[in-house]
């Protein structure tokens, strides 16, 4: 079958199988040239093998909870999506959540996924307490911190190339409610926006949307949400009763792909210059529920097709603490001087980290959607370029067309993964077109 990740580039012809048991898994692990896939949820290609493409979805039971200490363990094809809604009711939420809650577990660990709470809390690595991965010949190892610790550190953000996760144990965050404080801050630059960040560090979540189409003085101007969880005083009063329900948001279908003319340097400018008025006018602290704050675009069906039949590109990449400012300005113009504005644009900040092969460090990072045109593909390399001058790195998860020799000059740790998997007889029997392109 045809496959593709999130957005919808590239695509390949694939030999995909869906296992239910485990003795099945392991005959198809021992083929060779194996990945798992979860969700899809990846914009790229890492989940993709042409030879040998394992569905995981089928293996979704949770199989334990210790409402002591907040920890699930569950299989891999888990939906964060279905944690929450089985725990959220008895006041628990997941410790770490990216901007989407339609991933597996499986697929967090891998791409060892990060929220707008990274700079307390840090990655997803932090709630996770033991891994069970399958290896080449369907042998199944525990890892943790201080059991198998290599393989461990290896896995969470190895992007499936250290073998297929099985299961996994993962701690919840007890909260009081469904509901989160948000305090919104209009910021007129990018400089008001990273001031808005460091002066309030102690939030436990911040993020910030950007309007990439600003110029001049307003470059970079952001709408920066910070967020709280609520206490049940807090909740509007018709859920104070029954404070972790929320109101169901309407999940609106895109049914088909958006013409191409859709998204162009017209409508995004037009868009983000509405979006920053509404949000601007929306300036203080108001609460919101848990899956608007956590999660608008899941409310769109398929919102990927709003960039057509050619898809998109996201461009992810995190700077440093010392160079953040100057970086980010610099891909900021560089993308405002191009006109390719960015529909979706997000800056977040980054606490320390120090892991095997993970995306965060102390620093900005900034997310951008592309839709997939020469202009757009031209940019990329300028983009590339200015976050190499500042000792940036780029995320995995959102790759899908990075040239190895760019990774290489990134992240010498790549080098260190590659060099591990083959010692370790692992190349030939997890492999990825991600892996098969940048020489991992």
């Amino acid at each position: 079958m045809q496959l593709s990740g999130w957005g919808n580039f590239p695509k390949a012809e694939a030999r995909v199988r869906a296992p239910r048991k485990e003795a099945e898994l392991a005959d198809h692990v021992a083929e060779g040239s194996a990945i798992a896939r979860g969700n899809g949820r990846s914009y790229g290609d890492s989940a993709i093998s042409p030879r040998n493409t394992i569905d995981m979805r089928h293996f979704d039971r949770m199989l334990s909870f210790n409402p002591a200490t907040g920890q699930l363990v569950a299989e891999a094809g888990v939906m964060l999506a279905d944690v929450i809604d089985c725990f959220l009711p008895r006041g628990w939420f997941p410790m770490v959540t990216p901007g989407t809650k339609l991933i597996t577990l499986g697929g967090a660990i891998a791409a060892d996924v990060h929220g707008k709470n990274h700079h307390l809390d840090g990655s997803f690595r932090a709630c996770v307490d033991w891994i069970d991965v399958m290896g080449p010949r369907g042998e199944v190892t525990r890892c943790s911190r201080d059991e198998n610790a290599d393989l461990f550190e290896w896995t969470l953000g190895g992007m499936g190339l250290t073998g297929v996760i099985l299961r996994c144990a993962v701690r919840l965050r007890a909260v009081k409610s469904g509901w989160i404080r948000q305090e919104m801050i209009p910021a007129d630059n990018l400089a008001a926006a990273m001031d808005a960040f460091e002066a309030n560090m102690g939030a436990t979540y911040s993020v910030a949307w950007i309007d990439c189409a600003a110029k001049g003085d307003h470059l970079g101007r952001s709408l920066v949400m910070l967020g709280e969880h609520a206490d049940p005083g807090e909740v509007p009063p018709r859920y104070r009763a029954t404070p972790f329900k929320a109101p169901r948001h309407r999940n609106i279908p895109f049914p088909i792909n958006a013409p191409g003319f859709a998204l162009n340097p017209l409508t995004v400018r037009a868009f983000n210059a509405a979006y920053y008025r509404n949000g601007a006018r929306q300036k203080g602290t108001r609460i919101v529920d848990w899956d608007g704050y956590f999660y608008p675009l899941d409310a769109i069906g398929n919102w990927n097709r709003l960039y057509g039949r050619r898809g998109f590109m996201q461009f992810q990449c995190v700077i440093p603490q010392d160079t953040a400012r100057e970086g980010m300005q610099r891909l900021l113009s560089a993308i405002s001087a191009s006109g390719q504005a960015s529909f979706l644009s997000v800056l977040k900040r980054f606490g320390p980290q120090d892991s095997a092969f993970s995306f965060p460090m102390a620093g900005y990072t900034l997310a951008l959607d592309f839709p997939r045109s020469k202009a757009a593909i031209a940019l990329m390399p300028e983009l590339d370029a200015i976050t190499l001058d500042h000792g940036g790195r780029f995320y995995l998860a959102k790759d899908s067309r990075m040239p190895a020799e760019i990774l290489a000059g990134s992240d010498p740790r790549a080098e260190a993964f590659a060099t591990w998997r083959r010692d370790r007889g692992l190349s030939a029997s997890f492999a990825s077109l991600q892996s098969e392109r940048l020489n991992l």
